[in-house]
């Protein structure tokens, strides 16, 4: 990821963890998103919460949000995680070319 990208990761308090040959992990708080970076664009995943299941994605079902992880494990998801994971979204995406 170049420099000017992670400086404007930076600004959102957004920390790259982890930096493979396709793809990383950025994180702010327990908000967690696996990044795809080619050398021509850069894709934003889902974002979750780590959670004691691991990473948990937000997912709504029957209009309620839910944390859903991996192991098919569900638990409600707070109002304040909704708002975390949502503004964290939308910061990547601000950040991200």
């Amino acid at each position: 990821m170049n420099p000017e990208i992670l400086a404007r990761l930076a600004s959102l308090n957004i920390q790259l963890l982890s930096e493979g040959a396709e793809f990383c992990i950025l994180a702010r708080e327990n908000c967690v998103a696996i990044v795809q970076v080619r050398p021509d664009a850069v894709a934003v995943g889902s974002s979750g919460v780590m959670t004691e299941s691991g990473l948990s994605y937000l997912v709504w079902r029957e209009g309620r949000p839910l944390l859903a992880s991996h192991g098919g494990v569900e638990t409600p998801a707070a109002p304040e995680q909704v708002e975390a994971v949502q503004q964290f979204s939308a910061d990547l995406k601000q950040a991200l070319p």
